[in-house]
């Protein structure tokens, strides 16, 4: 997964990681598997979709490191394969609040402990649907364009701040999360004719780039959305 292989990268490059998960038996693991490894990490559960839920991943992070220099949103859901338009408000609701929503409610209680530091680093995490859209996805391959311009936002809004923010898009990954959407799998061959790509990605090919951002190398770089894809239709 994605997120574990980031907590993975940031510990071993000296931070002390906070994790977090919708169920306490993926924290319980995720934890237990970082601390054999000599991490330095603990977790707890959070529904980023819930007020209360991301209040006490804050208080947590507090307590385990004493501050907060960074942010690393991966949570998302898409609960609906089907048509946009025949999607229903509680699918919108839903896929907005998490995808979308959470990110920059979850910041917003994050910041006044970033500012006490005199800055500090977000990264979000988008994905290649935002610039090539898959079909029966629509809702979701809109939030994921939606991240792009919060991105863009923030990096603006918050740059007085000393706080700089950036998006991750990672391509087609070898994810739980992707190989269960059923068009995803299905879309490699297609790629291959178009990009030149031959093989999906690895959780691990985004894990470096996040650490890179989230240290002073990437003092210069906010506001910027970068693909981790094989491939990029940026020009």
């Amino acid at each position: 997964m994605i997120g574990f292989a980031i907590a993975r990268r940031l510990a071993q490059d000296g931070a002390h990681v906070v994790i977090s998960s919708r169920k306490q038996e993926n924290v319980d693991e995720a934890v237990a598997t970082l601390k054999e490894e000599g991490l330095s990490v603990t977790g707890t559960v959070c529904h980023v979709g819930k007020a209360e839920d991301r209040q006490h991943l804050v208080t947590t992070a507090l307590k385990h490191s004493g501050g907060i220099d960074f942010l690393v949103c991966v949570a998302g859901v898409n609960p609906l394969v089907g048509s946009t338009l025949g999607a229903s408000e509680q699918i919108w609701d839903k896929i907005l609040d998490v995808n979308v929503k959470s990110p920059a409610l979850l910041l917003s209680k994050v910041l006044p402990y970033m500012e006490k530091r005199g800055g500090g680093c977000v990264v979000l995490v988008s994905s290649g649907v935002a610039y090539v859209p898959v079909p029966r996805l629509g809702v979701y391959n809109t939030s994921k364009t939606a991240l792009l311009g919060l991105c863009k936002s923030l990096a603006v809004e918050l740059a007085p701040k000393g706080i700089r923010v950036n998006c991750l898009v990672p391509g087609i990954m070898k994810t739980d999360f992707s190989m269960r959407e059923k068009t995803m799998p299905n879309m490699l061959p297609d790629m291959s004719k178009i990009f030149g790509v031959q093989r999906l990605g690895e959780p691990e090919e985004c894990a470096g780039l996040v650490s890179f951002l989230c240290s002073s190398d990437a003092s210069y770089i906010t506001g910027e959305n970068i693909m981790v894809a094989g491939f990029s239709p940026k020009l």
